[in-house]
């Protein structure tokens, strides 16, 4: 015959013991409310926000970045007969006759040639565009 319990207590259903202390949750009427927590997840709308924001910072930074190295790149790609001094102003033109870019000394004010830019070469060996 199966013993009968009351219905305010838990008992292992295996071996039909008490074994209420062993459980995670409250086991008895007397035992403290249980409730889920609540998580308040109005923090989640400010990381995002954060995360955005920086995502942005970077792309910017990104694109800053690329910008430079075209530019640096371009500059050296360009023919010069000297040697450049960093911290100098140089003036990149294009030769529309062999269509190659140049490096000079002369300002575009002085003359008629196509402008392109004036860079100025920094320490660190990065032309700047100015």
């Amino acid at each position: 015959m199966k013993k009968k319990y009351p219905d305010n207590v838990v008992y292992d259903n295996e071996s039909g013991e008490f074994d209420a202390k062993l459980k995670s949750y409250p086991t008895t009427v007397g035992s403290q409310k249980f409730e889920p927590i609540v998580v308040d997840k109005s923090d989640s709308i400010k990381a995002n926000k954060y995360f955005e924001s920086r995502l942005n910072e970077l792309k910017g930074e990104y694109k800053k970045l690329v910008d430079e190295y075209e530019w640096t790149s371009l500059v050296y790609k360009s023919t010069y007969s000297f040697q450049p001094i960093p911290g100098e102003p140089y003036h990149l033109y294009h030769n529309y006759e062999n269509g190659n870019l140049f490096l000079s000394l002369i300002e575009p004010t002085q003359w008629d040639k196509i402008y392109v830019g004036t860079f100025i070469l920094l320490n660190n060996g990065k032309w700047e565009k100015v």
